[in-house]
């Protein structure tokens, strides 16, 4: 993926925080404008009916190129469902957002 792309889209959900967001992001000493770049520049992905945007060193490196830093983001994941921010948090771990393989259910013999 060489092409720099925004999630621009996406920004409208921004203006809808709930109360819970609002709550989180202050705790968490996350400012608005790292959450607006976070959905403007962030990695989407889809998982449990939510759609989560987040910065990683990919992200970052590849914005970097463009001229744009987002080493301050790194690290910080926002949740949104239904065109509102759910929450937001800082985990530099993605392994819980890779998506997970079905488990196939077996038959049981004789049934």
């Amino acid at each position: 993926m060489n092409s720099i792309t925004r999630n621009v889209d996406h920004l409208r959900g921004f203006q809808n925080l709930t109360r819970h967001a609002r709550k989180r992001i202050s705790a968490r000493r996350l400012s608005y404008a790292a959450v607006q770049r976070v959905l403007e520049y962030g990695r989407v992905f889809h998982a449990r009916g939510a759609t989560i945007y987040a910065i990683g060193r990919k992200e970052v490196a590849r914005f970097r190129l463009a001229g744009i830093d987002l080493t301050t983001e790194e690290g910080v994941q926002v949740v949104c469902r239904n065109d509102a921010v759910m929450t937001a948090y800082r985990n530099h771990d993605f392994r819980g957002l890779r998506p997970r393989r079905r488990r196939r259910r077996r038959r049981r013999a004789g049934a």
